[in-house]
């Protein structure tokens, strides 16, 4: 635990990648095998789930440490991490306590941790209370984040896999597909990775996903058109379809097995070859024409598809790339290649199986052009591939492309400020946006991103200074601040104040040369969606 907890802090405190893989290098040659196969689950972007609510660890922090509830609330408001807040209170009760021996983290996590799912209540706060009193600072607030299901790590999966590539002696593609999909830590499955004649057996077992690049040249640079496949960026949900073994799976991206959530589309893989591996994106889909990304979120917010929401929503997976065939991975074959086995396939498949299609244009001019009319066809832009690419892994720029247009922007008020994660835990890095509505302002966007370190410094200053009022963590600041900020749809939704929900908004910049009576109004936002959805009815109508 305490190695574990040490290397943790090294990668929480650099942004270099090499220092980043270096210390994963370190950890993983001296762990042991259990250890180092449950540091290579949660380094690689699993969590396990919640054992312990929040403020349940809150309440008997408050009545452990013999403060004042609302010191140990105000402690809580300040540091702005519940976790760090219960290291640093317990901290001053370990010096009459004593520190048991560091156990492997593979023995806290199988011996200690998940048994707590068995347990009451009562069994639970004896067992995290007398944790608390023999753990030093780092392990206790790792222990914390552990518990809450909050530990997030900063470093990408491809550092992790370029780590464990040099720690196994294994190429990095190989390692990639060895820790996709399903697994359970132990210390035979690092003994299996260590195996050079190791395979997946697992028929469920997806490729690592093929990422693009964001575009940012004159797309002339690229060479000629010839070279490349365009096609549309659709907004839906990257995933693999499997055929193996007489079964299917769907995975999204994220690593999550989804194929309950699409009945349909299961249904119509299995009228597949077996050995068959399909890129593609699953989307809302009626009458030819695709539909709002919001309108898949239907499917996937629900623990259970009612006949209704299946009719509701139907959905259809556009492959657009194939990966294995007859149980033969393929994917060091050029695109071209690839796309004609993969034209014939789903030539023969069912229609809630479709093709990614090509966009034919002779030109970078046309297919700009052609860029143009994203918004009314309800795509983020383009993809471009280059035909004579195999397919990789993770992001390696070069081959595959995203050229999207230009997001919407708006300008809103700062009304909320709340704490980050990791080492931006004391800095408040989380933002909530309003706009104008009936003379006040309402919650539209909440947002992270889009400023450097020194924007956000200067900005955590003026949040502490100007408070309103406190939330818990969360602060109400005076109203003066605007900021525009850019997103890449917009839909209605009935579970927000507004009436709209925005997706992947992200700060642009801050404006310190307007103030708050001339940021946007709402209705400034369902003007946008109204010409969303006029756009999508003209596509969709076929007398236009």
């Amino acid at each position: 635990m305490r190695a574990f907890s040490e290397l943790y802090e090294e990668l929480d405190t650099t942004t270099s990648t090499n220092l980043k893989v270096a210390a994963m290098v370190r950890y993983f040659n001296t762990a042991a095998p259990a250890d180092a196969a449950w540091a290579a689950y949660i380094l690689s972007g699993r969590r396990l789930k919640r054992f312990i609510g929040p403020s349940l660890l809150r309440r008997w922090l408050v009545e452990v440490s013999e403060l004042p509830e609302w010191l140990v609330d105000e402690s809580y408001s300040t540091v702005g991490d519940l976790a760090e807040t219960v290291a640093l209170l317990m901290e001053d009760s370990l010096a009459d306590a004593t520190v048991v021996p560091d156990l492997p983290l593979a023995t806290w996590i199988d011996d200690r941790l998940l048994p707590l799912r068995e347990v009451d209540e009562q069994q639970q706060r004896a067992a995290i209370i007398e944790w608390w009193r023999t753990l030093p600072y780092r392990e206790c607030f790792l222990l914390n984040k552990l518990l809450t299901g909050e530990l997030r790590v900063g470093v990408s999966e491809l550092l992790v896999t370029r780590a464990l590539a040099e720690v196994l002696k294994l190429e990095r593609n190989d390692v990639s597909r060895r820790i996709m999909g399903e697994w359970r830590p132990s210390a035979e499955f690092w003994e299996g990775l260590r195996s050079s004649e190791a395979s997946t057996s697992d028929p469920s077992a997806p490729y690592p996903f093929f990422l693009a690049s964001p575009l940012e040249a004159d797309p002339a640079t690229l060479g000629p058109t010839a070279d490349w496949l365009a096609e549309w960026k659709w907004d839906g949900i990257r995933s693999e379809l499997i055929r193996r073994e007489g079964h299917c799976f769907i995975w999204s991206r994220g690593e999550d097995l989804v194929t309950e959530r699409f009945p349909e589309v299961a249904e119509a893989a299995a009228k597949l070859p077996d050995g068959v591996v399909l890129d593609g994106e699953l989307v809302a889909w009626r009458d030819g024409t695709i539909q709002p990304f919001a309108d898949l979120q239907q499917r996937i917010g629900r623990k259970k598809l009612s006949p209704a929401i299946l009719n509701s929503v139907p959905v259809r997976f556009l492959a657009y790339d194939l990966l294995e065939q007859d149980h033969v991975d393929i994917r060091a074959l050029p695109l071209r290649e690839r796309r004609a086995r993969l034209e014939a396939l789903i030539g023969a498949a069912p229609d809630v199986l479709g093709m990614s299609a090509a966009i034919a244009a002779s030109t970078w001019e046309e297919l700009a052009a052609l860029r143009s009319e994203s918004r009314s066809r309800a795509v983020e832009g383009l993809m471009l591939k280059a035909l004579d690419s195999p397919y990789g892994t993770g992001r390696q720029r070069g081959s595959w492309w995203k050229w999207k247009i230009d997001p919407y922007s708006f300008d809103g008020v700062m009304l909320y400020a709340q704490p980050g994660h990791g080492r931006r835990s004391n800095l408040y890095t989380d933002y909530t946006f309003g706009v104008w509505s009936n003379g006040e302002l309402v919650p539209v966007a909440k947002a992270y991103s889009g400023l450097s370190n020194v924007e956000i410094a200067d900005l955590d200053r003026w949040i502490r200074s100007h408070t309103t009022e406190k939330f818990g963590p969360v602060r109400q600041v005076e109203q003066t601040q605007v900021f525009e900020l850019a997103y890449e749809g917009i839909a209605a939704s009935s579970r927000h104040k507004s009436g709209i929900a925005l997706r992947f908004p992200r700060i642009m910049r801050r404006r310190t040369d307007k103030p708050a009576s001339e940021a946007d109004k709402l209705s400034d936002l369902q003007a946008v969606l109204e010409a969303h959805r006029g756009q999508l009815r003209q596509e969709s109508d076929p007398t236009t």
